[in-house]
């Protein structure tokens, strides 16, 4: 998932960018240590990535990333990974314990109940709200934290114990944690660093045709590997930061400008736009989808039905973001025509496309196809990842020892099963409806139409991420409730749950904190931290009004509304 610590990347030093034939995948949780194989590209020096800025007055320290940064380590790299020593904290942190289990108690005690809820629904929704402030405010990991709400609701017998559990068994939650597998996959076999280092050798002879090369390369890699942090942290970084570095554009100094920083905003503000395109593409996007579910949208062949919506807006998107940026913040250095040969160097020393290699693009391949034509035969879309899981493990390419150590993966089981969960049972115990009644009357009394329900939603869906330093997170807190509003509005429920997914991915690119690949490009040291924040609020708009206005002629011409 998409959520990120900033403290992540204080000490952490990257590598030159290797591209070796063969990857592993790592959490970046110590040190890392040099590869022995040499880089293709002059390195004079390595930079080391920084530590973020506190993003803003009274925002809480930021739980860390479900998927760290990744690094490609060569099979034939036999150093030993360095260990440090450092004792972690104990406990809980008692300033956002109290707040967290304060709001919880301001809700259950003092906020009157209103007629219309039942008190074991007002008792859950205290629980929740706890829950969801503790996921903002962390005083401990999100999946401890969600694991007390979940107990918490057993004890005080706010649910029953199968209630509680129930989510554990969704289809949608462990589809989520396969995608995590098949994103190790991809960075293990080197597959995903050869397709993008492809684009590089095509398209790189100037500053904006690189651009391009990487951005294509994300699309293309998005929907079979679900995650934009492990795409940014272990595919594009490296390759944008040898490629800066053999030009003379170094981080935290004033020759960033000249390939560097333009690179980083064009890649990190195309992410989103890659994520928003193919369901699987992130895992928050199959998240949006199951609470869609919970209160009554279901969206028949949802791969297709949202690689169709997505489409022209996103590609259009996909195809204006780097000309934008070449116009708005122009590297100073517009030609590359070393790119190129660097690449096609690498792929030289990378040798022919592994076995490896050739078993995911066929596994992958297999699985998109199941994604888009599995409903017609039967085979639900976490089946066949199932399926393909199966293969890669049937055949070694993965082995049970990488499924056991992404912890991430089982981290995201435990507390998105806790959150889906809870909104499931606070839809079923009538607070989500309650709550859009009165939203409905608050936007009956401005006499607003639907159209312009959804895009004062939508705008204040997207916003309050400012707020967030998760996407998931985000989804947990809050799509349920705005996606009921937009019901009680009046808009068509097809069309609010699709643009509200979609925005969930857009809004990733909104400060150096709002997800997991902002913290991977930010800490690079190319982007200064007010370059961040205004580059992030210009192209939210802009991609609100290309959104907007292509979203709503497409989105008729496909019969949304």
């Amino acid at each position: 998932m998409e959520t990120l610590a900033l403290q992540a990347f204080s000490t952490v030093t990257t590598t030159p960018f290797s591209l070796s034939s063969r990857s592993s995948l790592h959490l970046r949780s110590r040190p890392i240590t040099k590869i022995s194989q040499p880089s293709v590209f002059p390195l004079s020096s390595i930079p080391t990535l920084r530590s973020p800025l506190k993003p803003l007055l009274l925002l809480p320290e930021r739980p860390k990333p479900l998927i760290s940064p990744i690094r490609a380590v060569s099979r034939n790299d036999s150093t030993p990974p360095t260990e440090t020593t450092t004792s972690p904290p104990q406990g809980a942190k008692l300033f956002p314990l109290f707040l967290s289990v304060s709001i919880g108690l301001i809700v259950r005690f003092l906020v009157p109940k209103p007629v219309e809820v039942t008190p074991q629904a007002w008792q859950l929704l205290a629980i929740f709200l706890s829950t969801i402030a503790g996921l903002v405010l962390s005083p401990l990991p999100v999946g401890a934290w969600a694991f007390i709400g979940l107990t918490t609701s057993i004890v005080t017998k706010t649910l029953p114990f199968a209630s509680a559990f129930s989510a554990f068994t969704n289809e949608v939650i462990w589809l989520i944690v396969i995608s995590f597998f098949f994103a190790r996959g991809f960075v293990k076999t080197g597959l995903g660093d050869r397709i993008a280092t492809y684009f590089v050798k095509w398209l790189g002879k100037s500053t904006l045709g690189l651009s391009y090369g990487l951005t294509l390369s994300e699309a293309l890699i998005a929907p079979a590997m679900p995650s934009t942090t492990a795409r940014a942290g272990g595919v594009f970084l490296p390759i944008i930061k040898s490629l800066s570095l053999s030009a003379g554009s170094r981080p935290g100094d004033s020759s960033s400008k000249k390939l560097g920083s333009y690179l980083i905003q064009s890649q990190f503000q195309s992410a989103g736009n890659s994520s928003a395109l193919f369901l699987t593409a992130a895992a928050q996007n199959l998240l949006c989808l199951k609470l869609a579910e919970e209160l009554g949208i279901v969206i028949s062949s949802p791969w297709v039905s949202w690689f169709k919506a997505a489409s022209l807006p996103a590609l259009v998107s996909l195809l204006l973001t780097p000309l934008i940026l070449y116009k708005l913040y122009p590297p100073e250095t517009k030609d590359t025509p070393d790119a190129p040969a660097m690449a096609a160097k690498k792929l030289e020393n990378m040798g022919p496309v592994t076995r490896n290699e050739w078993i995911m693009v066929g596994t992958m391949l297999l699985a998109v196809a199941l994604w888009v034509c599995g409903e017609s035969l039967g085979i639900p879309s976490a089946v066949a990842a199932m399926i393909g899981l199966s293969i890669l493990l049937l055949l070694g390419v993965l082995d049970w020892n990488d499924c056991l150590s992404e912890k991430s993966a089982w981290d995201t089981l435990a507390w998105f099963a806790v959150l889906v969960g809870m909104a499931g049972q606070l839809t079923n115990l009538g607070i989500v409806s309650w709550m859009s009644g009165c939203v409905a009357k608050v936007l009956q009394s401005l006499s607003l139409s639907w159209p312009a329900a959804l895009g004062v939603l939508q705008a204040s869906y997207f916003f309050i991420h400012y707020l967030f330093a998760s996407q998931t997170g985000h989804v947990g807190a809050l799509y349920s409730a705005f996606l009921a509003m937009h019901l009680a509005a009046g808009v068509p429920g097809i069309l609010a749950a699709l643009a509200l997914a979609y925005n969930t991915n857009l809004f990733g690119a909104l400060t150096h904190y709002s997800s997991g690949q902002a913290a991977v490009y930010y800490g690079a040291g190319y982007v200064d931290l007010p370059e961040v924040f205004k580059m992030g609020f210009i192209m939210a708009s802009i991609n609100a009004i290309i959104w907007g206005v292509v979203g709503k002629f497409w989105w008729k011409f496909l019969g949304l509304y």
